[in-house]
Protein backbone atom coordinates (compact mmCIF):
# COMPACT_ATOMS: atom_id res chain seq x y z
CA UNK A 1 0.00 0.00 0.00
CA UNK A 2 1.26 3.35 -0.80
CA UNK A 3 0.11 7.36 0.04
CA UNK A 4 1.19 10.08 -0.95
CA UNK A 5 2.10 13.00 2.07
CA UNK A 6 3.58 16.16 2.08
CA UNK A 7 5.99 16.43 4.30
CA UNK A 8 6.00 17.99 7.23
CA UNK A 9 9.59 19.09 8.82
CA UNK A 10 8.87 21.74 11.43
CA UNK A 11 7.98 25.53 11.12
CA UNK A 12 6.64 26.18 7.51
CA UNK A 13 7.73 29.01 5.85
CA UNK A 14 10.97 30.92 4.41
CA UNK A 15 13.62 31.19 7.11
CA UNK A 16 17.06 29.77 7.65
CA UNK A 17 17.00 29.83 11.58
CA UNK A 18 19.76 29.98 13.44
CA UNK A 19 20.91 26.45 15.02
CA UNK A 20 23.16 27.47 17.98
CA UNK A 21 21.64 26.41 21.18
CA UNK A 22 22.56 29.25 22.76
CA UNK A 23 24.05 32.95 21.96
CA UNK A 24 27.73 32.61 21.09
CA UNK A 25 27.56 35.75 20.04
CA UNK A 26 25.87 39.10 21.14
CA UNK A 27 22.77 40.26 18.94
CA UNK A 28 24.36 43.41 18.11
CA UNK A 29 27.57 41.48 17.11
CA UNK A 30 25.66 39.38 14.94
CA UNK A 31 23.76 42.28 13.51
CA UNK A 32 26.75 44.10 12.53
CA UNK A 33 28.50 40.53 11.01
CA UNK A 34 25.04 40.53 8.82
CA UNK A 35 25.34 44.04 7.07
CA UNK A 36 25.06 43.53 3.33
CA UNK A 37 27.59 45.05 0.44
CA UNK A 38 26.28 46.09 -2.36
CA UNK A 39 29.90 46.31 -3.67
CA UNK A 40 31.33 43.50 -2.09
CA UNK A 41 28.62 41.29 -3.11
CA UNK A 42 28.91 42.61 -7.19
CA UNK A 43 33.02 42.39 -6.76
CA UNK A 44 32.25 38.96 -5.97
CA UNK A 45 29.90 38.40 -9.25
CA UNK A 46 32.22 40.05 -11.31
CA UNK A 47 35.20 37.67 -10.40
CA UNK A 48 33.34 34.58 -11.17
CA UNK A 49 31.89 36.16 -14.42
CA UNK A 50 35.05 37.51 -15.51
CA UNK A 51 37.28 34.36 -15.04
CA UNK A 52 34.66 32.49 -17.98
CA UNK A 53 34.80 35.04 -19.77
CA UNK A 54 38.31 35.55 -20.04
CA UNK A 55 39.31 31.51 -20.27
CA UNK A 56 36.36 31.20 -23.05
CA UNK A 57 37.54 34.07 -24.95
CA UNK A 58 41.54 33.44 -24.91
CA UNK A 59 40.66 29.65 -25.79
CA UNK A 60 38.93 30.44 -28.49
CA UNK A 61 40.75 33.09 -29.81
CA UNK A 62 44.70 31.30 -29.21
CA UNK A 63 42.51 27.91 -30.38
CA UNK A 64 45.52 26.67 -28.32
CA UNK A 65 45.11 22.31 -27.66
CA UNK A 66 46.57 22.89 -23.72
CA UNK A 67 44.53 25.73 -23.39
CA UNK A 68 41.22 23.76 -24.81
CA UNK A 69 42.59 20.88 -21.94
CA UNK A 70 43.55 23.46 -19.30
CA UNK A 71 40.37 26.09 -19.13
CA UNK A 72 37.71 23.51 -18.27
CA UNK A 73 39.49 23.36 -15.30
CA UNK A 74 39.52 26.90 -14.18
CA UNK A 75 35.49 27.44 -15.73
CA UNK A 76 34.53 24.43 -13.66
CA UNK A 77 35.99 26.64 -10.60
CA UNK A 78 34.69 29.69 -11.76
CA UNK A 79 31.11 27.88 -11.97
CA UNK A 80 31.42 26.43 -8.42
CA UNK A 81 31.93 30.17 -7.36
CA UNK A 82 28.66 30.93 -9.08
CA UNK A 83 26.82 28.10 -6.97
CA UNK A 84 28.01 29.54 -3.94
CA UNK A 85 26.77 33.39 -5.28
CA UNK A 86 23.40 30.88 -6.23
CA UNK A 87 23.47 30.08 -2.65
CA UNK A 88 23.99 33.06 -0.75
CA UNK A 89 21.11 34.53 -3.04
CA UNK A 90 18.92 31.68 -1.52
CA UNK A 91 19.91 32.74 1.99
CA UNK A 92 18.87 36.79 1.09
CA UNK A 93 22.73 37.44 1.27
CA UNK A 94 23.18 39.20 -2.06
CA UNK A 95 21.43 42.63 -1.98
CA UNK A 96 18.75 43.91 0.08
CA UNK A 97 16.73 44.13 -2.16
CA UNK A 98 14.82 41.57 -2.71
CA UNK A 99 13.79 41.04 -6.30
CA UNK A 100 17.65 42.57 -6.96
CA UNK A 101 18.44 39.44 -4.81
CA UNK A 102 16.48 36.92 -6.24
CA UNK A 103 17.29 38.12 -9.86
CA UNK A 104 21.03 37.56 -9.82
CA UNK A 105 20.61 34.15 -7.55
CA UNK A 106 18.71 32.86 -11.05
CA UNK A 107 21.20 34.04 -12.99
CA UNK A 108 24.01 32.57 -11.37
CA UNK A 109 21.52 29.58 -10.93
CA UNK A 110 20.66 29.30 -14.13
CA UNK A 111 23.62 28.58 -16.66
CA UNK A 112 24.11 26.17 -14.21
CA UNK A 113 21.14 24.08 -14.76
CA UNK A 114 19.78 25.02 -11.04
CA UNK A 115 16.35 26.74 -10.18
CA UNK A 116 17.76 29.35 -7.41
CA UNK A 117 14.12 29.18 -5.91
CA UNK A 118 13.94 25.40 -5.64
CA UNK A 119 17.18 25.30 -4.42
CA UNK A 120 16.19 27.81 -1.56
CA UNK A 121 13.12 26.03 -0.03
CA UNK A 122 15.66 22.49 -0.38
CA UNK A 123 18.96 24.13 1.60
CA UNK A 124 16.45 25.70 4.13
CA UNK A 125 15.68 22.03 5.21
CA UNK A 126 19.35 21.08 5.57
CA UNK A 127 20.17 24.35 7.56
CA UNK A 128 17.13 23.88 9.66
CA UNK A 129 17.11 20.22 10.69
CA UNK A 130 20.69 19.64 9.99
CA UNK A 131 21.87 15.51 10.14
CA UNK A 132 18.15 15.19 10.75
CA UNK A 133 16.28 11.94 8.90
CA UNK A 134 14.47 14.96 6.73
CA UNK A 135 17.72 16.52 6.05
CA UNK A 136 17.70 16.32 2.31
CA UNK A 137 21.53 16.42 2.01
CA UNK A 138 21.81 13.15 4.08
CA UNK A 139 22.81 11.10 1.76
CA UNK A 140 25.53 12.95 -0.10
CA UNK A 141 27.18 13.33 3.46
CA UNK A 142 26.17 10.79 5.97
CA UNK A 143 27.50 8.06 6.79
CA UNK A 144 31.49 8.42 6.14
CA UNK A 145 33.92 6.64 6.15
CA UNK A 146 32.54 4.06 4.30
CA UNK A 147 35.78 2.44 3.13
CA UNK A 148 38.22 4.32 0.17
CA UNK A 149 36.60 2.01 -3.16
CA UNK A 150 33.36 3.16 -2.02
CA UNK A 151 33.78 6.87 -2.29
CA UNK A 152 35.92 6.05 -5.22
CA UNK A 153 33.43 4.71 -6.80
CA UNK A 154 31.51 7.57 -6.21
CA UNK A 155 34.22 9.78 -7.58
CA UNK A 156 34.17 8.06 -10.98
CA UNK A 157 30.81 8.37 -11.19
CA UNK A 158 30.76 12.28 -10.53
CA UNK A 159 33.85 12.65 -13.47
CA UNK A 160 31.98 10.46 -16.32
CA UNK A 161 29.01 12.69 -15.78
CA UNK A 162 26.49 9.84 -14.01
CA UNK A 163 25.80 11.84 -10.95
CA UNK A 164 24.76 14.96 -13.07
CA UNK A 165 21.18 13.60 -13.43
CA UNK A 166 20.89 12.34 -10.11
CA UNK A 167 21.55 15.97 -9.14
CA UNK A 168 19.66 17.78 -11.80
CA UNK A 169 16.86 16.33 -10.44
CA UNK A 170 17.52 16.86 -7.09
CA UNK A 171 17.91 20.29 -8.00
CA UNK A 172 14.75 20.22 -9.60
CA UNK A 173 12.75 19.27 -6.02
CA UNK A 174 12.61 15.17 -6.74
CA UNK A 175 10.12 13.81 -4.98
CA UNK A 176 11.96 11.73 -2.41
CA UNK A 177 10.71 7.65 -1.10
CA UNK A 178 11.20 7.37 2.67
CA UNK A 179 10.15 3.96 3.93
CA UNK A 180 9.47 2.94 7.95
CA UNK A 181 8.96 0.20 9.24
CA UNK A 182 5.91 0.50 10.84
CA UNK A 183 4.10 2.97 8.35
CA UNK A 184 3.38 2.72 4.17
CA UNK A 185 5.63 3.65 2.03
CA UNK A 186 5.23 7.46 1.28
CA UNK A 187 5.98 9.85 -1.60
CA UNK A 188 7.59 13.05 0.01
CA UNK A 189 8.19 16.21 -2.36
CA UNK A 190 10.34 18.86 -0.41
CA UNK A 191 9.54 21.28 -2.12
CA UNK A 192 6.26 21.42 -0.67
CA UNK A 193 7.26 22.09 2.31
CA UNK A 194 7.07 26.66 2.38
CA UNK A 195 4.72 29.05 1.82
CA UNK A 196 2.64 28.82 -1.28
CA UNK A 197 4.36 32.08 -2.36
CA UNK A 198 7.91 30.47 -2.79
CA UNK A 199 6.43 27.50 -4.46
CA UNK A 200 5.46 29.46 -7.07
CA UNK A 201 8.42 31.00 -7.52
CA UNK A 202 10.11 28.06 -7.71
CA UNK A 203 7.65 26.57 -10.37
CA UNK A 204 8.12 29.81 -12.35
CA UNK A 205 12.07 29.59 -11.86
CA UNK A 206 12.37 25.58 -12.98
CA UNK A 207 10.58 26.65 -16.34
CA UNK A 208 12.74 29.72 -16.62
CA UNK A 209 16.01 26.93 -16.21
CA UNK A 210 14.52 24.67 -19.04
CA UNK A 211 13.76 27.55 -21.54
CA UNK A 212 17.29 29.27 -20.53
CA UNK A 213 19.33 26.07 -21.82
CA UNK A 214 17.01 25.30 -24.62
CA UNK A 215 17.26 28.44 -25.83
CA UNK A 216 21.22 28.40 -25.41
CA UNK A 217 21.63 25.13 -27.01
CA UNK A 218 19.66 25.93 -30.20
CA UNK A 219 21.99 29.11 -30.06
CA UNK A 220 24.89 27.01 -30.21
CA UNK A 221 24.20 24.63 -32.69
CA UNK A 222 22.55 27.78 -35.25
CA UNK A 223 25.23 29.73 -34.54
CA UNK A 224 28.07 27.18 -34.86
CA UNK A 225 29.96 27.21 -31.73
CA UNK A 226 28.34 24.44 -30.37
CA UNK A 227 31.64 22.66 -30.01
CA UNK A 228 33.44 25.95 -27.42
CA UNK A 229 29.34 25.59 -25.82
CA UNK A 230 30.32 21.92 -25.07
CA UNK A 231 33.88 21.85 -24.01
CA UNK A 232 34.34 24.63 -22.23
CA UNK A 233 30.63 24.66 -20.84
CA UNK A 234 28.94 21.78 -20.74
CA UNK A 235 31.45 19.03 -20.14
CA UNK A 236 32.78 21.27 -16.98
CA UNK A 237 29.60 21.41 -15.44
CA UNK A 238 28.69 17.83 -15.60
CA UNK A 239 31.86 16.67 -14.37
CA UNK A 240 34.21 18.37 -12.51
CA UNK A 241 31.80 20.75 -11.28
CA UNK A 242 29.80 17.59 -9.41
CA UNK A 243 32.84 16.36 -8.09
CA UNK A 244 33.60 19.39 -6.64
CA UNK A 245 30.26 19.67 -5.25
CA UNK A 246 30.79 16.22 -3.57
CA UNK A 247 34.45 17.04 -2.15
CA UNK A 248 33.45 20.02 -0.53
CA UNK A 249 29.95 18.56 0.98
CA UNK A 250 31.89 15.77 2.29
CA UNK A 251 35.03 18.63 3.87
CA UNK A 252 32.29 20.49 5.29
CA UNK A 253 30.16 17.28 6.66
CA UNK A 254 31.35 14.21 6.18
CA UNK A 255 32.67 11.57 8.88
CA UNK A 256 31.81 14.39 11.97
CA UNK A 257 32.21 13.72 15.31
CA UNK A 258 28.81 14.87 16.73
CA UNK A 259 25.89 15.67 14.82
CA UNK A 260 23.74 17.32 17.79
CA UNK A 261 25.61 20.30 17.48
CA UNK A 262 26.55 22.53 14.42
CA UNK A 263 29.57 23.19 15.92
CA UNK A 264 30.30 19.64 15.43
CA UNK A 265 28.00 18.56 12.66
CA UNK A 266 29.63 21.04 10.22
CA UNK A 267 33.44 21.69 9.53
CA UNK A 268 35.18 24.56 9.15
CA UNK A 269 38.67 23.71 7.09
CA UNK A 270 41.51 26.06 7.44
CA UNK A 271 43.42 25.77 4.24
CA UNK A 272 45.41 27.59 1.62
CA UNK A 273 44.30 30.25 -0.87
CA UNK A 274 44.67 27.93 -3.85
CA UNK A 275 42.80 25.20 -2.20
CA UNK A 276 39.70 27.94 -1.35
CA UNK A 277 39.80 29.05 -4.58
CA UNK A 278 38.92 25.44 -6.26
CA UNK A 279 37.61 23.89 -3.68
CA UNK A 280 35.38 26.82 -0.88
CA UNK A 281 34.75 29.58 -3.27
CA UNK A 282 34.07 32.69 -1.38
CA UNK A 283 34.78 31.95 1.73
CA UNK A 284 32.66 28.63 2.66
CA UNK A 285 35.85 27.05 4.03
CA UNK A 286 34.00 29.05 7.18
CA UNK A 287 31.25 26.49 7.47
CA UNK A 288 30.77 26.02 11.01
CA UNK A 289 30.36 30.03 11.13
CA UNK A 290 28.13 30.00 8.16
CA UNK A 291 25.66 26.96 9.73
CA UNK A 292 25.61 29.14 13.23
CA UNK A 293 24.47 32.38 11.39
CA UNK A 294 23.54 32.31 7.75
CA UNK A 295 22.42 35.69 8.21
CA UNK A 296 26.38 36.34 7.64
CA UNK A 297 27.19 37.10 3.96
CA UNK A 298 30.15 35.26 2.76
CA UNK A 299 32.56 38.47 2.92
CA UNK A 300 32.26 38.54 6.98
CA UNK A 301 32.58 34.74 7.26
CA UNK A 302 36.15 35.16 8.67
CA UNK A 303 35.11 38.15 10.91
CA UNK A 304 32.90 35.96 12.27
CA UNK A 305 35.03 33.48 12.94
CA UNK A 306 37.54 35.53 14.39
CA UNK A 307 34.61 36.61 16.94
CA UNK A 308 33.37 33.11 17.71
CA UNK A 309 37.40 31.94 18.35
CA UNK A 310 37.94 35.39 20.46
CA UNK A 311 34.83 34.15 22.20
CA UNK A 312 35.81 30.91 22.80
CA UNK A 313 32.63 29.22 20.98
CA UNK A 314 35.22 26.80 18.70
CA UNK A 315 37.74 25.15 21.57
CA UNK A 316 35.70 21.89 20.55
CA UNK A 317 34.40 22.53 17.02
CA UNK A 318 35.45 20.32 13.91
CA UNK A 319 38.12 23.10 13.24
CA UNK A 320 40.39 21.36 10.63
CA UNK A 321 43.74 22.83 10.12
CA UNK A 322 44.58 20.85 6.96
CA UNK A 323 42.64 19.39 3.66
CA UNK A 324 45.00 16.18 4.51
CA UNK A 325 43.73 16.37 8.06
CA UNK A 326 40.07 16.43 6.75
CA UNK A 327 40.63 13.92 3.63
CA UNK A 328 41.85 11.21 6.40
CA UNK A 329 38.27 11.56 8.07
CA UNK A 330 36.19 10.70 5.27
CA UNK A 331 38.30 8.76 3.42
CA UNK A 332 39.32 6.03 5.95
CA UNK A 333 38.80 2.37 5.69
CA UNK A 334 34.92 1.56 7.09
CA UNK A 335 35.00 1.37 10.33
CA UNK A 336 33.93 -2.47 11.46
CA UNK A 337 30.86 -3.23 13.30
CA UNK A 338 31.28 -3.91 17.31
CA UNK A 339 30.62 -7.51 18.38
Amino acid sequence: MECRLTMVVGERGEEFRQTGRRPLLAPAVVKQLSALSPLRATSSLLLDWGIIVGLVTATVWLNHPLLWCLAPLGIAAAQHGLAILAHQAAHYRMYETRWLNDAVGMLCAAPLGVSMHTYRIIHRIHHNHLYSPVDPDMALMAGYPRGRWHLLKKFIRDLLGITAVKNYLYFFGRPLRRTAPEKPAAHVSIVDDTSENLRRAARRDRRFVIVFHVTLLVAAVAGGWWQSYVVLWLLPLVTLLQWLLRLRALCEHGAVADTSTPLRAARTNLVPWYIRWWLFPHQMHYHIEHHLYPSVPHYRLPACHAALREAGALADAEVSSSLRATWRKFYAPAARPTA
